[in-house]
């Protein structure tokens, strides 16, 4: 069999698959697997209970019943939830919304890759453009997402290094290069992999370069505002006509509904929804059909202050209390500040071994991780920093995390002991 260009792109391996790949292992042929590496958020009974009352309700009434099932939904998405969604928003922020604002795609992965591809690559006229990631490391998923070659550029971030054998990543801004070949700026926030949160200052900063250099500012916030808020330091939410924000429902607890929601320009959002319907034809109902019953009385703020929140806050501040006892004081070792997310991003300053080759011995001993090096999209590849960081999930269930960092404290030590 022959593959086109296309094919062989993404036919091929890559971080994002090898990831998912590691997941479905773990979650649904090996449960034995200490899984710490993708995004797929805890089991949390008190969501889950919620979850059910509404799809319960949804089941026992016939015309609901039929609409989440027996019929195709608009290009961009069920009008009741874009509606409710835009209400939302405009009743929280004041931010000038409506329908005509939302669209719905089948998760926001399969968003990102319509959205990066409508913005960036080949030109029409000929010219190719690509996206700029203010800091990277970012999310890996991103990395395979253009269909054009040299897709990313991308700048190297500040490093502050904190008390406590901790450090967050900052934008530099004095090395902030936008070319001519900048088609949009690009950001997760909170970030994965490190669960960093650009602070208002940056946000703004890059907001006001974007508008001076006419390109649009994209802001994932899959885990952040203002669903499901897993955020542990002070942020404000950020949307204007040139700010394309995209929001999700998977880690609310309901990733298996594959609800991606992009908050645009009207403009943008009938490009969207036209590229969709090509890729897609309908988005899925499960979601928007959850969705807009929790947005109605705002029950999707408790779920994700009172519930969701405190627990990945928990359980962050848990483990880095363990690893710091685990690692002890001899292993130089920083831990990313847990501003949220659900993921600790640890370096390991001077690691003998590429992380990869970590990843690989964890994986031998059942303790699935993600290497450092696919989340460094566009930076340079000789920067020794990138192969000695690690991404770690501490969403699943306590006592297996609890041992998964055990594991992993043995083999580093093992790691820097054979050098």
């Amino acid at each position: 069999m022959r593959l086109s260009a296309f094919g062989e792109k993404f036919a091929g391996q890559s971080g994002i698959v090898e990831l998912m790949d590691d997941l479905g292992v773990a979650l649904n042929e090996n449960p034995e697997a200490i899984f710490m590496g993708g995004g797929n958020p805890a089991h949390i009974p008190e969501a889950d209970a919620l979850f059910k009352r509404h799809l319960q309700t949804i089941l026992d009434s016939p015309t609901a019943r039929h609409s989440m099932l027996g019929i195709y939904q608009s290009p961009q998405g069920d009008l009741e939830f874009r509606t409710e969604m835009a209400a939302y928003l405009k009743r929280h922020y004041g931010w000038p919304l409506s329908a005509a604002n939302i669209s719905v795609c089948n998760g926001s992965q399969s968003a990102f890759f319509l959205i990066a591809n409508l913005l960036a690559g080949h030109m029409p006229d000929g010219s190719h453009r690509r996206l700029h990631l203010p800091l990277s490391p970012e999310y890996l998923g991103y990395r395979d997402a253009g269909l054009s070659r040299d897709f990313f550029s991308a700048t190297r971030p500040e490093i502050e290094h904190l008390d406590n054998k901790q450090f967050k990543y900052h934008v530099d801004f004095s090395q902030l290069s936008i070319d001519d070949d900048v088609a949009a700026l690009c950001v997760s926030r909170p970030t994965n992999p490190t669960g960093n949160v650009l602070t208002d200052a940056e946000v703004q900063q890059l907001d006001a370069i974007a508008r001076e250099r006419n390109v649009p500012l994209l802001i994932d916030g899959a885990y952040g505002q203002p669903f499901p808020n897993i955020l542990f330091s002070s942020a404000q939410p950020l949307w204007n006509n040139n700010v394309i924000l995209a929001l999700s429902l998977s880690k609310l607890g309901l990733p298996g509904a594959r609800t991606g929601i992009i908050v645009s320009s009207e403009e943008f959002a009938r490009a969207l929804s036209n590229a969709n319907t090509i890729a897609s034809l309908a988005c899925g109902t499960l979601g928007p059909a959850i969705g807009k019953r929790l947005l109605r009385d705002d029950a999707i703020d408790a779920l994700s202050n009172d519930i969701i929140r405190p627990f990945y806050q928990a359980r962050a501040e848990h483990c880095v209390t363990e690893l710091r006892r685990l690692l002890g004081q001899t292993l130089p070792y920083h831990i990313h500040r847990p501003e949220g997310a659900f993921f600790l991003w640890l370096w390991f300053e001077g690691l003998p071994i590429p992380s990869r080759e970590l990843y690989q011995r964890l994986k031998q001993r059942g303790v699935l991780v993600v290497p450092g090096e696919p989340f460094f999209i566009g930076v340079d590849e000789t920067w020794r920093h990138q192969n000695e960081c690690i991404r770690v999930s501490y969403s699943q269930e306590a006592s297996k995390v609890q041992r998964g960092f055990e594991i992993i404290a043995k083999e580093v030590q093992q790691a820097y002991d054979t050098g």
